[in-house]
């Protein structure tokens, strides 16, 4: 159904969305991706990277938020100080459009014009929809924080019955079709609860709770028959890359400064000039943001390599990786293709920010595969495998061996 699961914490897949839209600007797709979220969110800095990064590249992403008054139990005068959320794409680029969100026809309308918008070529939309939540949060919350006087307002504008209305007075909905309509569902419905609850318990084994965490597949391996030629550790690195996006034209490398500029260490120097922007692309600095998009590049069969411009940073980006891009398969058993390079380690005097080993923060998250190659040859073959591999790679390249040591490769 083209659903992609969420995870709990709000705002997580605006960059996700983001990735899938990348994904059909690159296929030449005339497809939409359409992501929800509620007004909460709009604090998350998820929902920032996520309108910034689609706006520079003019993906078609329909951004929709469902304003209903309350982040949980907070009322939205204590969580913003706009008048309205949809004012917030002004300035990203993004037109933001507000509109009635519990009138069918004008969010029809509205959804149409944005997605239509999108196949053109016309980028993204916020969309801010104004609703209410008449329940709580949850089971376990209910409502007490919401003044009665709210409820019987909302109550009234109930978007079922006005489109009921609706469709009565103009002649298309008779009272006969209406039963008709409501007891099938009721049926339907009864035959979902019996289902269920006939259905046996699920069973599992130690071996397939194992197996679910990582997806299964195998990477060819060769070994050349000459020696090959002395290359230094980054230099390695760098033919890998060059030579996998060579031969598959799925690899679309993204990071700070990795065009032109060739990345900080010159990873990527010449890239852009032989492959083009579209497979070697600048980001903003959005770290989460870049993480997001990979996985939704990834969920469309493109292979996203991520350079973190050095390892530290992606503490920026660290729900993205162990809630989100580690679960996925676990969740819903899609293989992930990410490879996210990390510039990692001390000894080129770069301080303390600049350069910290971070594979501890990883080592113990069930779902992500990490290597640490420490001679050129080791480098460039485990590299190309990582590019290959069905789960998230966390590809720790030491700063000090980049220039510091040779092999033969």
């Amino acid at each position: 159904y083209n659903i992609i699961g969420m995870i709990s914490h709000v705002g997580a897949m605006l960059p996700v969305a983001t990735g899938f839209g990348l994904a059909f600007q690159l296929k030449k797709q005339r497809r939409v991706a359409l992501s929800f979220t509620g007004e909460g969110a709009t604090s998350e800095g998820d929902f920032h990277e996520a309108l910034n990064l689609a706006a520079v590249w003019q993906l078609p992403v329909v951004f929709l938020i469902e304003n209903n008054g309350y982040g949980l139990s907070t009322p939205t005068h204590e969580q913003f100080a706009c008048e309205r959320l949809s004012d917030r794409g002004i300035g990203y680029g993004v037109e933001g459009i507000q509109i009635d969100g519990n009138n069918i026809l004008e969010v029809f309308e509205t959804i149409s014009y944005a997605a239509n918008k999108a196949r053109n070529g016309k980028g993204p939309t916020l969309i801010e929809a104004i609703t209410f939540r008449m329940l709580g949060h949850e089971e376990a919350s209910g409502i007490k924080y919401v003044p009665q006087s709210l409820l019987e307002k909302w109550a009234k504008r109930d978007p079922i019955s006005q489109f009921e209305n609706y469709l009565t007075e103009v002649g298309f909905l008779t009272e006969e079709t209406r039963q008709q309509i409501e007891s099938k569902l009721s049926r339907q419905i009864e035959e979902a609860i019996k289902d269920a609850l006939d259905a046996p318990l699920p069973t599992s084994t130690i071996e397939k709770e194992i197996s679910d965490v990582f997806a299964s597949g195998s990477v060819t391996s060769s070994f050349p028959k000459d020696p090959g030629t002395e290359k230094r550790y980054i230099d390695a690195i760098s033919e890998a890359l060059f030579q996998k996006m060579e031969s598959d034209e799925s690899v679309i490398m993204m990071g700070q400064d990795i065009a032109e500029y060739g990345g900080v260490f010159k990873t990527t120097l010449g890239f852009v000039d032989k492959f083009g922007k579209e497979q070697v692309r600048n980001t903003p600095i959005i770290e989460s943001g870049v993480i997001g998009a990979a996985i939704g590049l990834a969920l469309e069969n493109f292979k996203p390599v991520v350079e973190m411009q050095f390892a530290d940073f992606i503490s920026c980006g660290f729900n993205q990786v162990v809630n989100n891009l580690a679960k996925t398969h676990y969740r819903w058993g899609s293989p992930l293709n990410v490879t996210i390079r990390m510039p990692t380690g001390g000894g080129i005097g770069a301080g303390p920010f600049h350069s910290q080993n971070t594979e501890a923060w990883f080592f113990h998250t069930p779902g992500l595969k990490l290597v640490a190659p420490s001679t050129p040859y080791d480098a460039k073959g485990l590299l190309m495998a990582a590019m290959e591999e069905p789960n998230p790679v966390l590809f720790f390249e030491h700063k000090a061996l980049y220039r510091g040591i040779k092999d033969h490769v």
